[in-house]
C-alpha cells in the first residue's frame, strides 16, 4: 500500500508541476475528475500498481522496473526512484 501511495503522489506532482486541472488531467489519464479527485484524495485501494504505472505513462513518464541483488545480504526492498 506504501509503493501505491507514492505512485500517487508522483502522479500529482507531476499534475501539479504541469499545472493541470482535474478536468485536464481526467482526460489526459482516461479517467473521469471526479476519479482523479478522489485518487489525489488518497482513495486508490481499487487502483492496482499495474493502473498506475500506466497513469504515469500517459503523464508522459517512462517507467523501468528493475531486478537486483542488493549490495548487502539484508532483505531485499521496494523502492520508487524519479529520474529527473
Amino acid at each position: 500500500h506504501l509503493l501505491k501511495a507514492d505512485l500517487v503522489r508522483r502522479i500529482d506532482g507531476i499534475i501539479r508541476q504541469r499545472r493541470l486541472t482535474q478536468a485536464q488531467a481526467a482526460e489526459l489519464l482516461g479517467l473521469s475528475q471526479p476519479d482523479v479527485s478522489r485518487l489525489l484524495r488518497g482513495s486508490f485501494r481499487d487502483y492496482s500498481m499495474e493502473r498506475l504505472l500506466r497513469l504515469l505513462t500517459a503523464l508522459g513518464r517512462d517507467v523501468e522496473i528493475v531486478i537486483r541483488k542488493p549490495s548487502s545480504k539484508r532483505p531485499g526492498k521496494l523502492s520508487v526512484e524519479a529520474a529527473e
